[in-house]
C-alpha cells in the first residue's frame, strides 16, 4: 500500500526583503536553501522551523497569492506569546478558541497568504 509523505506548500512572494522580515524575523523560520537560475532570475527558497517546511517563490505560476496554510502546533499559547512579544509592526495576532475544538493563531503575510497555526484542544 502506498504511503504519503509530508506536504510542502509553495507560497508566492514578491519581495525577498519583506519575506525575510516576516518569515525569518517574525515567525522564526530559517533558510534551508535558495535558488536562482541567474542573478536576475526570481528566487525560489525553502524555509523551515521545527518540522514545518515551506517553499517561497517569486516565480510566476508558483503558488497563488491568497493561499491559506494550516500548521499543527504543540503549544499554541507559547507560540502566541512569542509572536506578540516581538511587537511586529504589521501583525498582532490573537489566540482564538474555535467551535470545532482548536486553538488558533492566524497571520497574513505581506503577499496576501494566510497561515493558521492550530492546536487541538482536549474534548470535554
Amino acid at each position: 500500500m502506498p504511503k504519503l509523505g509530508a506536504v510542502t506548500p509553495i507560497l508566492r512572494i514578491f519581495d525577498v526583503a519583506k519575506a525575510h522580515e516576516f518569515y525569518l524575523g517574525f515567525l522564526g523560520f530559517e533558510v534551508r536553501f535558495e535558488h536562482r537560475f541567474d542573478d536576475d532570475a526570481p528566487l525560489y527558497t525553502g524555509i523551515a522551523r521545527d518540522g514545518c517546511e515551506l517553499h517561497l517563490s517569486e516565480h510566476h505560476g508558483d503558488g497563488s497569492p491568497g493561499s491559506h496554510v494550516r500548521v499543527a502546533v504543540a503549544d499554541i499559547a507559547a507560540l502566541h506569546r512569542e509572536l506578540t512579544a516581538k511587537k511586529y509592526r504589521y501583525a498582532r495576532p490573537g489566540l482564538e478558541e474555535t467551535p470545532w475544538g482548536t486553538r488558533e493563531v492566524t497571520v497574513d503575510d505581506p503577499f496576501g497568504n494566510r497561515l493558521t497555526f492550530s492546536e487541538s484542544t482536549p474534548a470535554g
